[in-house]
């Protein structure tokens, strides 16, 4: 691991982690008192329970939320049960770090573990990595060995206060403790040479004279985030052509914080009566992909089929995606340079900025900032022709509502779902 932190920055690109993001990992070893086990008496610490607390408290674009499972987890219930468990976390953005292959670029690649007294929860402290624990059972461990003064000593995470501010406060007050990386190799660095050596000698056998040499960290599969639950979307608009976006992966309840609120769901949502609520409808998928027709013809469905929906948006890459508008308008919103934010975030802008009576045409000139968190995306976007025709080559139009969602604001009728001032803030 030691060997392959210069390479972190990869790591944390194959995990979706983009500027400004933050990698929240969550580690459990394998024991009825693990963090997938009851932790504390009262079992509010479990990771079931967990996961999907940290999936919808964190913001979706200024956090990522990834968990590695000790292997015996998977091999003693099942890969089923595990992941029914953690269904509702996956689909609000959790990766499942495969626990053979790529637990150790996962934890190169953290910005914070949650963790409980297992191997993997000390490397990352040995790392320097922050570490809050979120099981901690000293009676398991011997009280002379290294991991005990550590569970002893680090940080406890409290489930029943928010965790949002939890995480922010350790990543940025973290002082690395000394003792771990000590105890874990008083010669890091040369684990290979003197393994090698030391096994040689152990079998009466002359050592090779050529280097003692490690096989690289490989670089992982991408693991880009996909959300299909329901997200809850503030926006406000900025100085110049700029949106601020903050979206919840299905939030308990109304996120605080000032700003507009509207309702963006992925198309294949577990809860389909979320589509008829959506005020943008999105989906990902390649553009030639002919089970969906081209992102002309899906926009344009989407809006038909949903007349309550403001804006259809298809993500047809990690930096672009194309929208269709209430009024017919197909624009594609390209990522500038630097920007690597989700499009479908994009998407919300875009929408935020023409439910406030903005002008498409300014979009066109400009282009738009978007602001997740303290990270700036500039986004440039162009009008394309509109290909939207059926199957028997007619083309398609749209269902209007009474009101065209788009320009009712600036033209004193209803506003738009999304211009509807948050119930929870009032602002």
């Amino acid at each position: 691991m030691l060997a392959a932190r210069p390479y972190r920055d990869r790591f944390r690109r194959t995990l979706g982690v983009g500027r400004g993001q933050r990698l929240v990992l969550l580690n459990s070893t394998w024991s009825s008192q693990s963090l997938l086990g009851d932790g504390d008496d009262d079992g509010d610490d479990s990771l079931p329970a967990l996961l999907p607390r940290l999936t919808s408290e964190l913001p979706a674009d200024e956090y990522r939320v990834a968990a590695v499972l000790h292997p015996n987890i998977w091999h003693g219930h099942g890969p089923g049960q595990v992941r029914a468990w953690l269904d509702r976390a996956r689909r609000s953005g959790l990766a499942l770090i495969d626990p053979l292959e790529d637990w150790r670029q996962a934890l190169v690649a953290a910005d914070l573990v949650i963790g409980d007294h297992g191997s993997v929860t000390y490397y990352a402290a040995a790392l320097g990595t922050p570490v809050l624990l979120g099981a901690a059972p000293l009676e398991s461990l011997d009280p002379d060995a290294p991991i005990a003064d550590f569970v002893r000593t680090a940080p406890r995470l409290d489930t029943r206060s928010p965790l949002r501010g939890q995480v922010d406060t350790l990543i940025e007050d973290h002082t690395p403790r000394p003792g771990p990386p000590r105890f874990t190799s008083s010669v890091p660095g040369e684990a290979a040479a003197r393994l090698r050596r030391l096994f040689y000698e152990l079998m009466g056998a002359p050592e090779p004279p050529r280097p003692a040499l490690l096989v690289p960290l490989p670089l992982p599969a991408p693991e880009p985030a996909r959300r299909t639950a329901p997200l809850r979307v503030l926006t406000r608009l900025r100085a110049g052509a700029e949106v601020a976006v903050t979206r919840y992966a299905d939030p308990g309840r109304e996120p605080a914080g000032a700003g507009e609120a509207h309702l963006a769901v992925h198309e294949d949502t577990r809860d389909p009566g979320q589509l008829d609520l959506a005020d943008v409808i999105f989906r990902d998928g390649s553009p030639d992909d002919a089970r969906l027709g081209p992102p002309g013809r899906w926009t344009a469905e989407v809006l038909a089929r949903h007349p309550h929906c403001a804006l259809a948006a298809y993500v047809t890459g990690p930096a672009s995606c194309v929208v269709r508008t209430r009024d017919g308008s197909r624009l594609r919103l390209t990522a500038g340079a630097e920007a690597d934010a989700d499009p479908a975030a994009y998407a919300s802008a875009a929408h935020a900025w023409l439910a406030a009576g903005r002008t498409r045409a300014a979009l066109l000139a400009d282009g738009l900032t978007v602001r997740t968190g303290s990270t700036a995306h500039h986004v440039v976007i162009t009008a394309e022709a509109d290909d939207a025709v059926t199957g028997n080559g007619t083309r398609q139009v749209p269902a209007s509502p009474a009101a065209d969602r788009s320009t009712a604001h600036a033209d004193g009728a209803d506003a738009p779902r999304a211009g509807r001032r948050s119930p929870r803030t009032g602002s």
